[in-house]
């Protein structure tokens, strides 16, 4: 393997959400780093000294004296390490989609040069990589795999919105496709992760190592979500449990909710999607993801239950819903299933005002055709659901959370915002 060595590379960071800006930065403190991304208003923001995703703070912006962000593919052409971050959703059929890699790929492979190193960060099925991105790299470049130009695999371990594990205090697992490239691109990772890094065996390791990370999690709060289910029909309040159940030591602490996000709801149907090709089909996997997609609908039954028994209408009722992104402190809206709560109350055609102070007004529009609401309105409301767990919301308390609502209005808690007693209901 020839170049790039610690002291040659220079690094393009392709993405820059919430994975490649974090990596971007740090990166750009010790080596010649170029972010690039083809949405020119991310550019511009960063040029500006500003993260609209708030997983950078200005001050790390400008710590990063050897980074520059561009739109222009050209510009990163002499770069000699590639690091693809680009999303890797499903499509409405829950299938992967793969079209932000492939194109991503093609992208760099216009600009490959012999000797590069292309190293993959985004979520992906056991194989993807050597399957999926290399033909495209050697299709556009027309240099050959493992001669020409090599690969790694790095799986991102970004937790949005969480200020105590960041990317240089997570262990980074790393691998590559030759002994050689597993060795420099461990390093690189080496030189920037204080908690330091595990290197695979293959890429393929590293795959599905990322792939079952959060598979595992979905499983673990699928039962837990299927116990509140149960405990709810024996009257007995899930919290309780839980907190009874986690005094022994090896009692692991999931909470029940809503499984959204870029990861947890979405991350195993790539496992499924890979396991079903090669003949495998994975029951429990599957049980758990189709347990947590129908949360949404069985807390809007519930809030509609309630309301009925306190002989409020439904229909045309105003509900305000506290909260719209997947997870508390973080404006990512992508794959959030708090939506599941509002088209299912819009079918008993009630009137549901979102209310969430972290989000962008336009990129709800864009995403969910919604418009929240800039405040809500005091004594308005006939149901309540705390649906993110928000600073905010924590802050308000019971009483001037009870405040918005009519008299005898349903507050529903999905996340444990409130003390036990202080809410009607909640998960």
């Amino acid at each position: 393997m020839g170049t790039p060595t610690l002291d040659t590379a220079q690094i393009a960071i392709v993405g820059l959400g919430y994975v490649g800006l974090p990596l971007a930065v740090e990166f750009g403190r010790r080596f010649d780093t170029i972010g690039f991304d083809i949405n020119p208003r991310r550019v511009n923001e960063l040029r500006e000294g500003k993260d609209s995703t708030r997983e950078v703070e200005p001050d790390d912006l400008v710590s990063a004296q050897r980074l520059r962000y561009t739109t222009e593919l050209n510009d990163i052409a002499d770069c000699n390490v590639y690091v693809v971050t680009v999303p890797t959703p499903i499509d409405e059929h829950k299938r992967p989609d793969l079209s932000p890699l492939e194109s991503a790929s093609r992208a760099v492979g216009a600009v490959l040069n012999k000797g590069d190193v292309v190293i993959y960060e985004s979520t992906v099925y056991p194989g993807a990589t050597e399957e999926v991105c290399v033909p495209l790299l050697e299709e556009t470049s027309g240099l050959r795999f493992n001669q020409d130009f090599y690969v790694g695999y790095s799986p991102e371990r970004i937790n949005p919105g969480d200020k105590q594990h960041r990317l240089t205090t997570i262990v980074k697992v790393t691998s590559g496709s030759t002994p050689q490239a597993a060795d420099f691109v461990d390093a690189l990772y080496r030189s920037i992760i204080t908690a330091g890094t595990h290197k695979a065996s293959s890429v393929k390791v590293a795959e599905a190592a990322k792939v079952i990370e959060n598979t595992q999690r979905d499983v673990n709060i699928a039962l837990i979500n299927e116990l509140a289910l149960i405990f709810n029909r024996l009257g007995i309040d899930t919290e309780e449990v839980l907190l009874a159940a986690g005094t022994k030591w090896n009692f692991l602490p999931f909470r029940p909710g809503l499984v959204g996000g870029h990861c947890i709801g979405v991350d195993p149907y790539y496992l499924t999607h890979k396991a079903q090709a090669i003949g495998y089909n994975p029951e429990m996997i599957l049980a758990g993801r189709r347990l947590n997609d129908s949360m949404g609908s069985h807390i809007a039954h519930q809030v509609a239950k309630l309301m009925t028994q306190r002989r409020l209408q439904v229909v045309d009722s105003n509900v305000l819903v506290m909260g719209l992104t997947f997870k508390e402190n973080c404006p990512d809206l992508r794959n959030t299933r708090v939506i599941d709560i509002i088209r299912e109350l819009e079918t008993y055609h009630a009137r549901v005002h979102v209310y969430d102070p972290w989000v962008d007004a336009e990129e709800a529009r864009h995403e969910y055709g919604i418009d929240p609401i800039q405040e809500p309105k005091p004594g308005h409301y006939d149901a309540i659901i705390l649906a993110v767990a928000h600073d905010e919301f924590r802050e308000m308390g019971a009483d001037n959370i009870r405040a918005l609502g009519k008299d005898g209005a349903v507050v529903y808690d999905i996340k444990y915002v409130l003390p036990t007693g202080d809410s009607d209901a909640r998960l």
